[in-house]
């Protein structure tokens, strides 16, 4: 695309700098002219060398608009019905502030093809946002700072799903300069093609009755705001990944002290691969972490503790952590499982406080620096919902038992558990 010219150029860039710097030297005659703008919007016309609009140039369907606050989808999200009854869509929108002066996210509208399927607000946008550097809850940003939105769009099974979705960025500004910065813009940004690659379709990782979720989507969690720069990008790979425990026959996750490993009767379950597909990555040697505390002094190579990475086929790659001390079936890498084989002992090493297998789907074999991927059970059953965080919480701080809503309980096939879902395993 052409710029229009070094004068037009130089006319851009002087426009830009003294909105993100605050200021320019001079009196307005000193520099070359602005680009033409519309008082109302703050769009840009887009000129040609001779001052006019270029037909090659001219953004299709209007004029371009100066965004202050850009933003970006981490990555494209892709569907997959969950034990709910719905659809969901899990994905983060990064967005920053490029100027020098606060700027506040007043609300974010999720447009699938032209129609509305989500918006957050308020006290309900404050609960999926936080600021690089900043706490959850703020949906400030300071000059120049950037953060992340959590989404979570959901739709009923007949709803269709979109091919393409956009975003309603509602911003108010705290220093506008008018008209390129008004006092607040509502700004459609960051479109992105859904990607309908079918989720993984595979059997769970256990056996038996009375396994907890205690941390998946699409809640935002541990494991959903587990958003780290690892080689110069961000990366989500535990967008998807649950925290497993068991529940035992009076509905507790262990029978006495949480700093005791013996206080969990769970400790050693076996491990099954749950997809055909070699060993592509193998940790067995690091030590069990007493439970109750969080483990310091840990490597970025040791937070998944013993661990084994599968490639499951389709790019796709099945990550297994915690896991007991030792290499007792004697894996290695190369070698090929078979869906439902034993690969390892439940325990509680690496980046662990209490016993549990930690467990989910990425897009590459290295399970910080890759994005976690949608999957489904081919069939479990829905033993019930542990009814709220609350209660999750005391459940896994001491021998107390987790109330359950069995309401809907009962066999499921083809859908992915939710966070505080309760689930049997077939043998």
């Amino acid at each position: 695309m052409r710029t229009g010219g070094p004068r037009r150029a130089a006319a851009i860039g002087a426009v830009l700098a003294a909105v993100l710097v605050g200021g320019a030297c001079g009196s307005p005659a000193a520099g070359p002219p602005p680009p033409s703008v519309s008082p109302a919007l703050g769009a840009v016309s887009v000129e040609g060398p001779f001052g006019g609009p270029s037909a090659s140039d001219t953004v299709v369907g209007g004029t371009s608009v100066f965004t202050p606050v850009a933003a970006s989808v981490l990555r494209a999200p892709i569907p997959v019905p969950a034990t709910d009854g719905r659809v969901h869509l899990a994905y983060e929108l990064q967005v920053d502030n490029i100027l020098i002066s606060p700027a506040t996210i007043n609300a974010v509208e999720v447009v699938g093809d032209g129609r509305s399927l989500l918006r957050l607000e308020g006290d309900a946008l404050a609960a999926w946002i936080k600021p690089f550097g900043g706490q959850l809850g703020s949906r400030d940003l300071q000059g120049g700072q950037g953060g992340l939105i959590w989404l979570d769009v959901t739709l009923a099974p007949t709803d269709p799903v979109p091919a393409r979705l956009e975003h309603r960025l509602d911003t108010a500004f705290a220093q506008p300069s008018p008209p390129l910065v008004p006092p607040t813009l509502t700004a459609t940004v960051a479109p992105t093609a859904v990607d309908r690659t079918p989720p993984a379709r595979i059997s769970p990782p256990l056996r038996g009755p009375g396994w907890l979720d205690g941390d998946s989507c699409c809640r935002l969690g541990a494991h959903r705001g587990a958003v780290s720069p690892i080689d110069g990008q961000l990366w989500a790979p535990e967008r998807f990944a649950i925290d497993y425990v068991r529940t035992d026959a009076a509905g507790r996750m262990m029978t006495g002290p949480p700093t005791d490993i013996a206080s969990y009767p769970y400790v050693g379950a076996d491990i099954l691969a749950v997809a055909d597909g070699p060993v592509v990555g193998l940790v067995g040697d690091l030590p069990q972490q007493p439970p109750g505390a969080n483990p310091g002094g840990l490597t970025l190579q040791q937070y998944g503790g013993n661990h084994v990475v599968q490639d499951i086929g389709g790019g796709r790659y099945a990550f297994y952590a915690h896991l007991q001390t030792g290499n007792p079936l004697n894996l290695a890498v190369g070698q090929q499982l078979r869906r439902g084989q034993v690969l390892g002992k439940l325990g509680n090493s690496g980046n662990s406080d209490a016993p549990h297998l930690h467990f989910h789907v990425m897009d590459r074999p290295d399970p910080l620096a890759s994005n976690g991927l949608p999957f489904e059970f081919d069939t479990f059953t829905l033993e019930g919902r542990v009814t709220s965080e609350e209660a999750l919480q005391q459940g896994t701080a001491g021998p107390v038992p987790f109330p359950i809503d069995r309401a809907g309980a009962g066999p499921r096939a083809g859908v992915s558990p939710l966070g505080l879902d309760v689930m049997g395993y077939a043998p």
